[in-house]
């Protein structure tokens, strides 16, 4: 049976994706380094992964970045992606078949009323969500969605460095990382602090112009939603983002931690050279 739900979700996804997917191109997809690994015991293999760049407000010209590179880890980790813009694939028999849903760069109301209850149940009942960057600028009049990212964003400085202080060095998508990170992004700020929330990363906002939030202000943090996993991050805005080896593996981290393919909790698998 579970082979004949994946053939169906196939055929209705290859109707309704973008171009963009990995089944249009995957042999087209040139690996750019060993960065984040290429490892055949990879926990992510086997996973399905939903790519949702639907835009109703500004888009970002980084998601063609973001969607290669999701389609390169795809490869070298062995999980499927597929890129959709289409709102339709939001139902409960496709999220039967999904491992977890990225909203990279989404803005604005993106779901309708059915839409928004299946994807609700989907999280409430073990799926895994990663919201990436304008992920935050997304659904402001929806109060699970609220919930889910954690934060709504309010506005931002110029694309500038600043410093990040890695509050948690033992999660999955961070345990790569040093006790400080500079990169440079378009550094979001939010009408609110995330509230219910694990934080994985804070913004030193004497390391930078334009901070709004007062000397706390997380970048990335995770929730459990129900029976799901939810993690947000707040890079992403820029192309070279996607090419930078360390924000690749913090985003790989992410995926293991919402479809639970960490090792244990928050420590990383010593199969998977991403993590380490």
């Amino acid at each position: 049976m579970r082979r004949i739900a994946a053939l169906m979700f196939m055929l209705v996804f290859a109707g309704m994706h973008s171009a963009a997917s990995v089944a249009g191109d995957r042999d087209s997809v040139q690996p750019t380094g060993a960065e984040d690994g290429r490892s055949a015991l990879t926990p992510l293999a086997g996973t399905r992964v939903l790519l949702f760049t639907r835009t109703e407000g500004f888009r970002h010209g980084s998601i063609e970045a973001g969607t290669r590179m999701f389609k390169q880890l795809g490869e070298r980790h062995r999980f499927e992606i597929v890129r959709t813009q289409d709102p339709r694939v939001f139902t409960d028999e496709n999220h039967a078949e999904l491992d977890a849903v990225v909203f990279l760069n989404t803005t604005g109301d993106v779901l309708d009323g059915p839409q928004q209850a299946a994807f609700e149940r989907y999280i409430r009942d073990g799926g895994g969500y990663i919201g990436i960057h304008a992920a935050s600028d997304t659904e402001y009049e929806w109060e699970f969605y609220g919930e889910l990212v954690g934060a709504y964003f309010a506005g931002h400085p110029r694309v500038q460095e600043a410093t990040i202080h890695v509050t948690d060095r033992e999660h999955p998508a961070t345990s790569h990382l040093p006790s400080t990170w500079t990169r440079t992004d378009e550094w979001y700020n939010f009408r609110e602090p995330p509230r219910g929330v694990h934080v994985l990363m804070s913004l030193d906002t004497s390391s930078y112009e334009g901070s709004t939030m007062g000397e706390s202000h997380p970048i990335a943090w995770c929730r459990e939603m129900g029976k799901g996993r939810s993690l947000y991050t707040g890079g992403g805005h820029t192309d070279a983002s996607f090419e930078e080896p360390e924000f690749r593996r913090h985003l790989i981290g992410a995926l293991r931690w919402v479809t639970r393919r960490d090792a244990a909790p928050n420590q990383p698998a010593p199969s998977d050279p991403s993590a380490r």
